[in-house]
């Protein structure tokens, strides 16, 4: 049983900025001098509205949103946003964009032809084993919107930049990079993401939503599967996730007040990943699975000369208190999550184990 903090390396549920957490732990059992935890007080107090608040304010400043766009606190994770989206926005008659870069597309996809949507996969990376990031995409002229994922957790490959939909609404799943990095969001008509690796804990889905997009949602969906009920109710038409957005709002704070802003994050970020992937490429002990132009900086996902040594180097990190490094059961291999509160030293500590590794087993 380890009895101190590790370095955290998980995919998700991921790691959370040790501030954040102190910060929960101090204010669990009595939030603001309310005498009650998180956990007990009302969803429609004045401290739970402050809170709810203050997240969205931040949200708006840390993306640069106008007031074109509503952000939104669902529940049932981004899975739940796959049939969500187009059950609201893709009507009748009409036909939508598809990017298939792995299994988070994948199964967007699968969730709007179950609803028998009309839609086009216009591009895929499924002949290289989903290695690497489409390009010079050729979209419909016509369509409703174009779904992407932009950042593939499982593979390790990421929108490097965002593609030019000449028009149509963008519509991205952001679970695994959210506030990893700036972004121009006008335009996306839509994009969202499952906290539960760069936002907070598991339980609650942001969704930011433009103006437009909220007239095309039909009257004739279940309440709670209609992106206009949480729009009117500020996400409150029912008791929502409150622990999960008050760990949110924590780790925006963290975002602008600590770290200093997107722009800021993005350039740790940036030296985390480099870190890393030089160390891959220094030899060929280790190998990266993702075509370099689309390599993820939050997930590196990477290979040994065989499975044994694997598994060896995923027991031996964590002995060496360095945890989550095994790859998705469905590829195997080695990932190493680096979101937002992986620190830089946490990376350093893995790549100089790393080398340790290669030298002793190379």
């Amino acid at each position: 049983m380890k009895k101190n903090r590790i370095y955290n390396f998980n995919p998700g549920p991921a790691a959370l900025p040790l501030s954040v957490l102190e910060e929960i732990k101090e204010s669990f059992l009595n939030l603001n001098g309310t005498g009650m935890s998180i956990t007990e007080i009302s969803h429609r107090s004045k401290d739970f509205e402050s809170i709810l608040d203050d997240a969205i304010s931040r949200t708006k400043r840390l993306l640069n949103l106008d007031d074109r766009f509503h952000v939104l606190f669902c529940q049932s994770g981004a899975s739940m946003q796959f049939c969500m989206i187009p059950m609201n926005l893709l009507r009748e008659g009409k036909s939508a964009d598809y990017v298939n870069t792995g299994t988070w597309s994948e199964k967007a996809i699968k969730e709007a032809r179950i609803q028998g949507k009309k839609i086009k996969v216009v591009a895929s990376s499924e002949d290289r084993d989903y290695s690497y990031i489409p390009q010079n995409i050729q979209f419909s002229g016509d369509a409703e919107y174009v779904h992407i994922t932009s950042n593939n957790t499982i593979k390790g490959t990421q929108w490097p930049a965002f593609p030019d939909t000449k028009g149509i609404p963008l519509i991205a799943d952001m679970s695994s990079d959210m506030m990893s990095r700036p972004f121009d969001a006008k335009p996306f008509g839509l994009f969202y993401a499952g906290a539960q690796k760069n936002l907070g804990p598991a339980g609650v889905c942001m969704v930011v939503i433009r103006n437009d997009m909220l007239e095309r949602v039909p009257d004739n969906l279940p309440t709670m599967l209609k992106y206009t009920i949480f729009s009117e109710k500020k996400s409150l038409y029912n008791t929502p996730p409150c622990v999960a957005i008050y760990a949110v709002h924590l780790v925006l704070k963290w975002l602008e007040e600590t770290i200093g802003g997107l722009e800021k994050m993005a350039e740790i970020n940036r030296k985390k990943a480099e870190l890393i992937y030089s160390t891959i490429d220094a030899g060929g002990f280790y190998r990266g699975t993702a075509t370099p132009g689309s390599r993820s900086k939050m997930n590196v996902t990477f290979r040994l000369p065989n499975e044994n040594l694997e598994k060896q180097f995923i027991q031996e990190a964590l002995d060496n208190d360095l945890g989550g490094l095994k790859g998705h059961r469905s590829v195997g291999g080695c990932r190493a999550s680096l979101y937002n509160a992986v620190s830089l030293s946490a990376v350093e500590a893995l790549t100089d184990f790393m080398k340790n590794f290669e030298r002793k087993n190379g």
